[in-house]
């Protein structure tokens, strides 16, 4: 509907240090979820459901197999003008530092977006959890004349310090903003929400990092290289100056950034009915195409458990987990409230039957895991107990990390059979 007149991009993040580390070795947008996609497939795939299909990815840090995903993953028409392309920080004539924020990676940029025609543009954020319509946005940003459109959403006191929090009229124009207030100093912020969200303490309105610009404006922010970051700054120093508009979505929307949060809205998947629904047909999320074998499960006991393409389970019991592409779980073995990532690939049918292999891929047997997250190509041998929870002291080794009672085990990590924590 829009494509025409908008260009999209998306946020790779920094570092992406509150993830590691599940970013150690990978960029944020490139973490798997749900058992078979990445972050990074959230936003695409929501440009994607709307007919937005011009998208630039900004990221700086491990972007090669961010880079090797979307290159195997989105492949438009030779005769649309669809694209995704990943733009990484580069050294130029005019800039040779990495991006210093969300406004500054946009402004190292722009000389890649003034070769498109487009009057607005969207900014998302690669680490987000959501279904949403921005065609919707888009034309109400138009309709009001807005410089700039925010997406909002309710959220509450304990959530507020986390976000930029703001305030609107009745015309839906923000007429003040604070990024990340103290819990201390919430009070006076509350605003005019549902009813629905009153009951459910959800009375600060928090900007969810997703905007429209209209192209004029953005090129004359963008000029001033005195300010490097959107929620910081620029949203701030617009209001009152331009007209800035607050696009309330009613939706399920959850910010990923931590492994707290990263861990819940995974294992929310599990739930009978997930608020982010992963089999609706009209907000499909893509990903890459693999053609591997169905799942075969053989005398496991089920419950409320997601489980991927091309896995082998012999476990005893799996309940509230999601199990990720080429999982091995071997007998006996018994997994609780854990998010499996997988592997990459399966080890031959000769190393198997020749034990050229000390510890297999995936899980062994007769071992019970509860509260963790296992990264790619994990090796966890026979009789381990891993059982996360409040009664962990945070604390890391070469081969795992505990993060508030979460147990993280390092991508390709091996753990030695009988081990216990």
């Amino acid at each position: 509907m829009y494509n025409d007149k908008v260009l999209n991009i998306i946020l790779g993040g920094g570092q992406g240090s509150r993830l590691y580390p599940l970013t150690e070795k990978r960029s944020k947008p490139a973490v798997p979820i749900a058992g078979k996609y990445r972050l990074v497939d959230i936003p695409i795939s929501n440009c994607i459901n709307c007919g937005l299909k011009r998208m630039y990815v900004l990221t700086q840090f491990n972007s090669a197999s961010l880079n090797k995903h979307i290159k195997n993953t989105y492949h438009f028409s030779f005769f649309s003008h669809a694209f995704v392309d990943i733009l990484a920080a580069e050294q130029t004539m005019t800039s040779g530092d990495w991006f210093q924020g969300t406004a500054d990676a946009v402004r190292q940029s722009m000389h890649h977006f003034l070769n498109h025609d487009f009057e607005y543009i969207l900014i998302l954020s690669g680490d987000q959890l959501y279904q949403m319509d921005f065609n919707d946005m888009i034309k109400k940003h138009i309709e009001s004349n807005a410089d700039i459109s925010i997406a909002t959403q309710p959220v509450t006191a304990k959530e507020a310090p986390s976000f930029g929090i703001l305030k609107s009229n009745a015309d839906q124009e923000i007429v003040s903003f604070v990024e990340k207030p103290p819990l201390d100093q919430l009070k006076g912020w509350e605003s005019d929400v549902s009813d629905e969200m009153k009951e459910k303490g959800r009375d600060y309105l928090a900007s969810m990092g997703i905007y429209i610009f209209n192209r004029d404006l953005l090129i004359e922010l963008m000029n001033d290289t005195s300010t490097v970051d959107f929620g910081k700054e620029i949203i701030p120093n617009s209001i009152h100056k331009r007209k800035v508009i607050s696009y309330e979505y009613p939706g399920y929307w959850t910010d990923i950034g931590n492994i707290d949060s990263f861990f819940e809205a995974n294992l929310g998947l599990t739930d009978d009915l997930p608020e982010f629904n992963l089999y609706d047909k009209e907000m499909r999320i893509y990903t890459r195409a693999r053609m591997l074998p169905t799942s075969k499960i053989t005398g496991s006991d089920l419950k409320n458990t997601v489980i991927s393409e091309g896995c082998i389970i012999h476990a005893e019991k799996i309940e509230r987990s999601i199990i990720g592409i080429r999982s091995r779980i071997g007998k006996s073995t018994v997994i609780t409230n854990t998010y499996m990532m997988g592997s990459d690939f399966y080890e031959t049918l000769e190393e198997v039957e020749n034990k050229k292999i000390d510890i297999f891929m995936g899980v062994g047997e007769n071992c019970y895991i509860n509260n963790a997250i296992i990264d790619k190509n994990c090796r966890i041998g026979d009789n381990v107990q891993i059982n996360g929870g409040s009664h962990l002291e945070n604390q890391e080794t070469e081969n795992y990390i505990v993060k508030d009672g979460i147990i993280v085990i390092k991508k390709g990590a091996v753990i030695p059979k009988g081990f216990k924590l």
